[in-house]
């Protein structure tokens, strides 16, 4: 199969080197240094399930330069994808899949009103990884594995023909019963991880250790969980106890992506994490106190990020 992956980060990075490692034709769509890099020097993963290089690679920031693929895999930030949206058009034919990976839930319909709804599949990402310096990827952990299927929530043959190609590079490819129940479980754990990492400042292995951050964890779950079955999801019994045994299992020293970006003065996905639970729970109803503190608390440091609110 042909694959583009749009946004070379911890996952696109990750799970394109695996498929391009494998022998299957990937082009990467980058831009900058790390474009330049790749261009120069190909691929270069560092991972606990073993490193790999990948000396040379198609890369552009171009689409145009991709032409028609069968599967585009997107793994850039939540608040790229309007605009990433908007300039896929050369990669799709007529039977092209789209598949976010993105943490969040309104991935898909981002995407579909640009593309449209029946291209856009749900995917869901379980890896600690990031880049690591121009054309490098780093894996510190985590499943490493993919799921995805239709936004029904089941499977189908073109879901499955991707999954069997997946699988042929190593790719470990989750099958859950149901994709919208898969996405929600894990919006419970990153967004919760993530809030509270951020505002606590400290990796998972602190926020588990001390009581008071491990019980504010759970509270967070405990929000998500609520605003998912208002939404007309209702997550598994012991989503909770899975997700912080998850929690538990995860590598001492490990950050999300929100909690790294808000550090470094980046935009992260605040808006489409900690906000999207806020503005999703009043949709529905749902008192969401907890993450309403962490996400005013955090919104002055990422409207900082985006130059809309002044140092002083």
């Amino acid at each position: 199969m042909r694959f583009a992956v749009v946004g070379v980060g911890g996952i696109g990075g990750y799970f394109g080197g695996r498929l391009a490692l494998a022998g299957e034709d990937v082009a990467f769509v980058a831009r900058g240094a790390h474009l330049a890099a790749l261009r120069e020097r190909g691929l270069a993963v560092e991972s606990v399930r073993g490193d790999f290089a990948l000396p040379s690679v198609m890369a552009t920031d171009d689409p145009v330069a991709v032409g028609p693929v069968d599967v585009v895999l997107v793994g850039v930030k939540t608040w790229q994808l309007g605009d990433v949206a908007a300039t896929m058009g050369p990669m799709l034919g007529p039977e092209t899949v789209v598949i976010p990976f993105q943490n969040g839930v309104e991935a898909a319909d981002v995407l579909g009103a640009t593309v449209g709804r029946q291209r856009v599949l749900l995917g869901t990402a379980r890896i600690f990884s990031f880049i690591d310096g121009p054309g490098r990827i780093r894996h510190l952990g985590g499943p490493a594995s993919l799921a995805f299927g239709e936004t029904d929530g089941g499977s189908s043959p073109r879901v499955e023909r991707i999954r069997a190609a997946m699988e042929r590079a190593g790719i470990t490819v989750e099958r859950p019963a149901d994709m919208r129940v898969e996405l929600w479980e894990k919006f419970l754990f990153v967004v919760s991880l993530g809030g509270v990492g951020a505002v606590a400042r400290v990796p998972v292995g602190v926020l588990r250790a001390v009581p008071e951050t491990r019980a504010l964890l759970r509270r967070a779950m405990t929000e998500i969980g609520e605003v998912a079955r208002a939404s007309g999801v209702t997550l598994p019994g012991d989503a909770i106890d899975r997700a912080m045994t998850f929690v538990d299992a995860q590598p001492a020293g490990a950050t999300t992506s929100l909690q790294r970006d808000l550090a470094d003065g980046r935009p992260s996905e605040l808006e489409a994490w900690n906000g999207a639970v806020v503005r999703l729970g009043a949709r529905a109803g749902v008192a969401t106190p907890l993450h309403e503190f962490l996400y005013h608390a955090l919104l002055p440091t990422e409207l900082r990020s985006r130059g809309e609110l002044g140092t002083g």
